[in-house]
């Protein structure tokens, strides 16, 4: 069997022997009964890092540019969003950018420079640049600020969109600012990932006091720039976006989040920054916001069913969602809170063949075997999940390392749709291979290393479960 390598040049050869074996490990996931792991973390405290810390350092120079960080900027991934502060007064809103190191003969113009205040807190000037008509699978360097404080960094694009693109993913949650978050960001940069999917709650600033949390919202992003002023990282919300505070007067729901990330929610048609989609290589990906209205007739519902229709797996074969809250979850922790979501859109994931949901909100590890609940009407009294070989793989991955610490009381006894769950911190990857596999990790933080602790082969639900025609079919 062949594979397309990095470089889509070079090729490798998987014996069929290995294959037929993959095959039946994974067999074997969905007849056996799931594990809960033994392993018990005690590596750090669940503490935010303090701000003098070196990963908060603010870079030399004044006015100089911070907490930089970029997003896909448009549907197919032939632009980026870059976003960055400048702590004094407003800077150059410009980005200089250009195929060759210290040599950027393209420049890019950035929307209005702005700035907020939230409570006593007072924004440095929020910067937003959207370049576009990039190359595919091109390395970009590019400059923001001026004189001795500019400053240089580097992106890489996607290949394009095609049904076999080999492509990366890098999938984290509930990062936060500790120690912790730090082992796991660590571990990921070293993971060869391109692209990370953030299932939300970013910096935790609301688990600090109302003066605090403008600047703690500064430092988790200068925590992040390291990375996500490299490589894309797409966002959704969580609750510690909410920031409903109506003691202080604040009430307008993810104020500092929308002012600090936006997302490329026009291009897919979304009325939101909250709930968007994109394409990227072999990849649609499609972004819920937990908490936001979807029920029938709300704006995120009525996207999300058009959405769906303008999959075409032919050239995107590989279909993931990603939500803060998880519709499946075996921990004594926000057991059950996303049901109201589940009753909502599972039936569509199943008849789209979503191969994966990602989700956090959980501060743990949990990956199910595929099941669905949809034949559940409420008065049929089929309430138990069964087995589906059409439904998603659900995975939660709350456990990006957030001060409020790990979430170890599971349910008892594992209930039959867990396959894998472990109190721990880490990070998972997803490596698409081609249009029919794909190799799924979640890596534990052990002790200051990246352990891989759950791994699974990916068959694509739409090109080889109960596809003859490669048609959908409508599920009742």
């Amino acid at each position: 069997m062949l594979f397309w390598g990095k470089d889509k040049k070079m090729k490798f050869m998987i014996p069929k022997f290995l294959v037929f074996g993959c095959v039946l490990l994974s067999l074997i996931d969905n007849v056996y009964s799931g594990i809960t792991s033994s392993f018990i973390r005690s590596e750090f405290p669940a503490v935010d890092m303090p701000l003098d810390h070196e990963v908060f350092a603010i870079p030399s120079g004044y006015n100089a540019p911070q907490q930089v960080h970029i997003t896909q900027g448009d549907y197919d991934g032939k632009a980026v969003i870059i976003m960055w502060v400048t702590p004094s007064e407003p800077g150059s809103n410009h980005v200089k950018y250009g195929t060759s190191k210290n040599k950027y003969d393209l420049t890019a113009h950035g929307s209005a420079v702005k700035n907020y205040t939230f409570y006593n807190y007072k924004s440095g000037f929020l910067h937003s640049c959207l370049v576009q008509d990039l190359e595919y699978n091109t390395k970009y360097y590019y400059q923001i600020g001026e004189g001795d404080s500019a400053r240089s960094f580097w992106f890489k694009t996607p290949p394009k969109i095609d049904p076999n693109a080999y492509y990366k993913f890098g999938i984290i949650g509930d990062l936060g600012q500790t120690f912790n978050s730090l082992s796991t960001l660590e571990h990921y940069i070293e993971s060869g990932a391109e692209t990370v999917l953030f299932v939300g709650d970013l910096s935790y600033s609301d688990e600090h006091e109302f003066d605090e949390m403008g600047e703690r919202w500064d430092s988790y992003a200068r925590f992040v720039e390291r990375n996500a002023a490299y490589q894309p990282w797409l966002w959704i919300v969580g609750n510690h976006e909410v920031e409903y505070l109506p003691e202080i007067n604040e009430v307008e729901p993810f104020r500092e989040y929308l002012n600090r990330y936006t997302t490329p929610y026009a291009a897919s048609g979304s009325s939101s920054p909250l709930w968007y989609a994109v394409r990227r290589a072999s990849a649609h990906i499609i972004f819920l916001s937990s908490y936001s209205p979807y029920v029938k007739y709300t704006p995120q519902y009525e996207w999300l069913l058009a959405e769906f229709k303008k999959v075409d797996r032919k050239k995107t074969p590989w279909l993931f969602v990603l939500m803060h809250s998880p519709l499946y979850n075996s921990n004594s922790a926000h057991y059950m809170e996303a049901e109201s979501m589940r009753v909502v859109f599972e039936s569509w994931f199943v008849q789209y063949k979503v191969d994966l949901v990602f989700a956090g909100h959980v501060h743990a590890y949990e990956r199910s075997h595929r099941i669905s609940n949809i034949r559940y009407n409420i008065s049929n009294g089929l309430s138990s999940p069964i087995p589906d070989e059409s439904a998603p793989m659900y995975i939660t991955i709350g456990d990006g390392g957030n001060l409020e610490g790990l979430a170890s009381s599971y349910n008892d006894p594992q209930p039959d749709y867990s396959a894998f769950r472990e109190a721990s911190y880490g990070h998972s990857t997803l490596e698409i291979m081609n249009k029919t596999h794909a190799f799924y990790h979640w890596n534990r933080n052990d002790d200051g290393k990246k352990v891989k602790t759950d791994s699974v082969v990916l068959h694509n639900q739409y090109w080889l479960v109960g596809f003859s025609q490669n048609k959908l079919t409508k599920h009742i």
